[in-house]
């Protein structure tokens, strides 16, 4: 580094955000991901020994993707090159390939290429790394915010370790805004007296973002440096923060399907609070309502069935709610139909009964049986169709033995009603009907 990068550097340190001041710069300084980081931990290894593996970083922003490849920018001897997805294209992979290729060749030192954003590159950009990572060309690190099973290549999953990174606890966040009021306090010549309720406001509201949670604070300090030696931030500073907090959630992302399977698994799990909780976080976000709605009725048939009878109807008024009213009113209605879901009684009676009778079509299909075809038309009883049905509403409590499935198949049986809710008469009436026939 010649003398004026390094004034550079320095300079832009000095104007730099807190929240890239306070970018960790050893595993050491890492805060959070100990499920991954802790020491003995496959990452840690391979990060703190410098003997890099092919890495995809994937987690919610601000949880430590671009931090851990900045630790391992500074603590590697490879040549560390960083391209970020939104602004790369096809060219400059082959020229950092081109050049990786002569550095390993001509002295010996390996390249780490790490991409951000990685799912932003398109199938073709991902498949032009393929060759090269397999003939060890270079050391690949993506990092992406979408869960890469989705949105990357099956290929370069395969050459790659996939390491999840999560959401920052509270007390993470507490940590990190504890070491930054230092820092800070160090950095501006002040003391810097945070209460513990700020504290508990940022660590709450930062929904466990690193850099939300820092930009929260650079804010703080802004608002409360009234030119004296200490600045003090305390619950009214820190509620005059113009801050939105944000929902972890996109309608096209990984989280979308995760919020709906915790939604449909709260409700038929007889939790009603956590069904709430996930129906809140999805109306907040701006999730479509039909969508909502349409899980709701799905679930009516598939977890409740005819344990209540009655689910179905009420999803189906609730659904027809949300055609007719529309959001705001309709929150309510979803609300209605996710209490009612969550508390019926619960049986998957009708999914498992027709998931027999599907399986059963798929191996053999018999012919109906004569007697219960249609015999409405001209020569049907020529061809002995519909002869010798017996019409139950001529026999005494209008039923009738009398065999409906193909012979092949009499005896088979479908459909066991659960001892839950409705389903407990059914299944008595049915035992009654089945030991008659």
């Amino acid at each position: 580094m010649d003398l004026f990068e390094y004034m550079h550097q320095k300079k832009s340190a000095e104007f730099a955000p807190l929240a890239l001041r306070m970018r960790p710069k050893t595993l050491d300084d890492f805060i959070g991901q100990e499920h991954i980081l802790s020491k003995g931990s496959l990452l840690h290894a391979v990060v703190k020994n410098d003997k890099l593996i092919n890495l995809i970083l994937f987690g919610p922003p601000g949880s430590g993707k671009t931090s851990l490849a900045k630790i391992i920018s500074n603590n590697t001897q490879s040549v560390f090159i960083k391209l970020n997805a939104t602004n790369a294209g096809t060219k400059d992979i082959k020229d950092i390939i081109s050049n990786a290729k002569t550095n390993l060749y001509s002295s010996n030192k390996r390249t780490i290429l790490f991409i951000d954003e990685i799912h932003r590159f398109n199938r073709l950009q991902q498949d032009v790394l393929l060759p090269h990572i397999e003939q060890g060309d270079i050391i690949f690190i993506g990092a992406t915010t979408e869960n890469p099973y989705f949105e990357v290549n099956k290929a370069l999953i395969s050459r790659s370790t996939v390491f999840e990174l999560q959401s920052l606890s509270s007390k993470n966040i507490k940590d990190l805004i504890t070491k930054a009021v230092v820092a800070e306090s160090y950095y501006l010549s002040k003391n810097i007296i945070l209460t513990e309720d700020s504290l508990s406001f940022i660590a709450i509201n930062a929904n466990g973002d690193a850099r939300s949670a820092l930009n929260m604070l650079e804010q703080a300090i802004l608002i409360a440096d009234d030119k004296s030696k200490d600045i003090l931030i305390d619950s009214t500073c820190i509620q005059n923060i113009k801050h939105n907090k944000k929902i972890l959630y996109d309608k096209t992302s990984d989280e979308h399907y995760n919020t709906i399977s915790a939604f449909i698994k709260s409700m038929r799990g007889s939790d009603p609070d956590a069904a709430l909780y996930y129906l809140a976080k999805m109306l907040k976000a701006g999730e479509d309502p039909k969508f909502i709605a349409r899980r709701i009725m799905i679930l009516a048939s598939e977890d409740i069935g005819n344990a209540d009878p009655n689910a179905i109807n009420i999803a189906n008024s609730v659904f027809n709610a949300v055609m007719y009213i529309g959001l705001p009113e309709c929150q309510l209605s979803l609300a209605h139909a996710t209490i009612y879901m969550s508390i019926a009684p619960k049986s998957n009676s009708i999914y498992t009964a027709l998931a027999k009778a599907i399986q059963q079509v798929n191996k053999e299909s018999h012919p109906t049986p004569s007697h219960l075809c249609d015999s409405h038309y001209k020569g049907a009883q020529d061809l002995n169709k519909g002869t010798n049905y017996k019409y139950h509403h001529d026999y005494v409590d209008n039923y009738v033995d009398q065999s409906y499935l193909p012979k092949e198949l009499k005896g088979t049986i479908y459909y066991l009603p659960s001892e839950n809710g409705m389903e407990a008469k059914i299944k008595l009436k049915l035992k009654k009907l089945r030991k008659e026939n």
